[in-house]
């Protein structure tokens, strides 16, 4: 049975990352915000506020949610390039969908994650083996790399990309 809350399958956190990938995972958090766009520009606000799946949160807190989730991920790789294995903080993701700013339009959000990305991605780009190696500790999670954090937010991404499609579908179908 398909489990629509994860439409591209969960993060393989023990999958190994290498120096080779890392160019296609690039590329993905790059055009992001793009394919993003695409998917919600013509949705109704009903359509907005109707969740992608039966208990799931609503497309509008997702298109917010993706723009917290990256901000902190930008963050935790400033850290991790600027500090000798920061300990980040986390944060309660339900908790943050619950707050008043994930009913705004999503063009706030939308468009934060554009500029976002453009200055992410070239400092992804602007980075060695030595800066891909570069590590920070996630309480829950344990010791992480640049590198399988550029490998867990391209995938988270897409993982929300593919439900915001998968709950239109499922929508304009009935």
């Amino acid at each position: 049975m398909d489990d629509i809350r994860f439409p591209i399958g969960t993060f393989d956190f023990e999958k190994e990352v290498s120096e080779k990938q890392i160019t296609a995972l690039i590329e993905q958090i790059e055009v992001l915000p793009e394919l993003l766009i695409r998917v919600v520009e013509k949705l109704t606000e009903e359509q907005l506020d109707a969740p992608y799946r039966p208990g799931g949160w609503t497309i509008r807190q997702l298109v917010h949610h993706l723009a917290d989730s990256n901000m902190n991920a930008y963050i935790r790789i400033k850290l991790a390039l600027t500090e000798d294995k920061p300990t980040i903080k986390p944060y309660d993701e339900a908790l943050w969908a619950e707050l008043n700013d994930s009913q705004l339009p999503i063009e706030l959000s939308t468009k934060l994650l554009d500029g976002l990305h453009k200055r992410w991605v070239i400092l992804l780009r602007s980075l060695s083996s030595s800066g891909l190696d570069r590590e920070l500790i996630h309480p829950d999670m344990g010791l992480l790399t640049i590198k399988k954090l550029i490998d867990l937010y391209a995938w988270h991404g897409n993982h929300h990309l593919a439900q915001i499609s998968s709950g239109i579908r499922r929508m304009t179908s009935n």
